[in-house]
């Protein structure tokens, strides 16, 4: 059995497959994804639906909340303050996958979901998140506002709290070579982001040299995928 963490699918259907396939994902791994499943991408709506067939062909898949599900919750129910920005870059892609005018519209089956998605897992020696931990809090773990959210917290690791756990995120999107530096430096830092900005490689979004890659640690074997945006 291997234990497998992908982040920031990002609507990117067609290259999640090719990762899976990269990977030769099998029913005796555990796939973890990280968040943001939506928005951005061409197909927010296809990406789910795969989760669920996976889960559904006995697959073992567990999945965290990100930021861009909040987001996606938040316009559904009308608690948004900076809805037509937002509708006008990342939420109109999520809408048309789904081909609705509003988020409201969205089934609520799909709504209940991102809803009811855990803010973190403990997966034996590592600690699954989509954004990072605030360590400023006597217990990291207390609080999941800001889970979805945080960027540049590494500094303040408490290694005296993380003791030996090593701390696997997304959010922040990175080109590969940083991502396979901190890969290197694992045992000593203690964390690892596997953003490599799939969805950057969109023309329609601002491009980065390194960016658009889909990235896979397996935990069990340490051993880091990366699959280019094919969509």
């Amino acid at each position: 059995m291997r234990e497998i963490a992908i982040s920031d699918i990002h609507g990117c259907n067609q290259s999640f497959e090719a990762l899976l396939d990269q990977i030769a994902f099998s029913t005796s791994d555990v796939l973890y994804l990280l968040g943001d499943y939506v928005d951005r991408g061409p197909d927010s709506k296809g990406v789910i639906d795969r989760i669920w067939a996976l889960q559904d062909d006995g697959y073992q898949v567990e999945c965290l909340k990100g930021n861009h599900e909040e987001l996606v919750l938040r316009a559904a129910s009308g608690n948004f303050t900076y809805l037509e920005k937002w509708l006008k870059t990342d939420g109109k892609d999520t809408k048309n996958s789904f081909g609705v005018e509003t988020c409201a519209e969205i089934p609520k089956k799909y709504l209940d979901w991102m809803e009811a998605l855990p803010y973190f897992l403990e997966v034996e020696s590592y600690l699954l998140v989509h954004a990072g931990l605030d360590f400023r809090l006597d217990d990291p773990l207390s609080d999941t506002s800001e889970m979805c959210w945080l960027r540049q917290w590494q500094p303040a690791i408490r290694y005296e709290w993380l003791q030996e756990r090593i701390i696997i995120h997304g959010h922040t999107p990175i080109e590969r070579d940083i991502i396979e530096n901190q890969f290197v430096n694992l045992q000593a830092a203690q964390h690892l982001d596997i953003d490599a900005g799939c969805v950057y490689a969109d023309p329609r979004h601002w491009r980065s040299e390194g960016l658009g890659n889909l990235c896979a640690f397996d935990m069990t074997n340490q051993r880091l995928f990366f699959q280019e945006y094919v969509e």
